[in-house]
C-alpha cells in the first residue's frame, strides 16, 4: 500500500485509518504492511507521538 509521503498527510491517514478501522498502532502496520519504525519517526519529526490509550498521534 502506498502511503502520504508528506509528514502532515501521513499524521491525517494514519489517525483516521486508527480511529475507523483499526485498534492499535501494531494492527495497522501489521495490517497494511507498514514500516512502524519508520512511520514513527516520520511523525516524531513534526512532534507526534503514538498514544495508546487515544489510540491516535497526538
Amino acid at each position: 500500500m502506498s502511503i502520504p509521503k508528506d509528514p502532515m498527510m501521513l499524521l491525517s491517514f494514519v489517525n483516521m485509518k486508527l480511529r475507523d478501522f483499526y485498534p492499535s498502532f501494531d494492527d495497522l502496520c501489521a495490517d497494511l504492511n507498514l514500516d512502524k519504525e519508520q512511520v514513527t519517526i516520520s511523525l516524531k519529526n513534526i512532534d507526534y507521538e503514538y498514544d495508546k490509550t487515544l489510540n491516535k498521534f497526538v
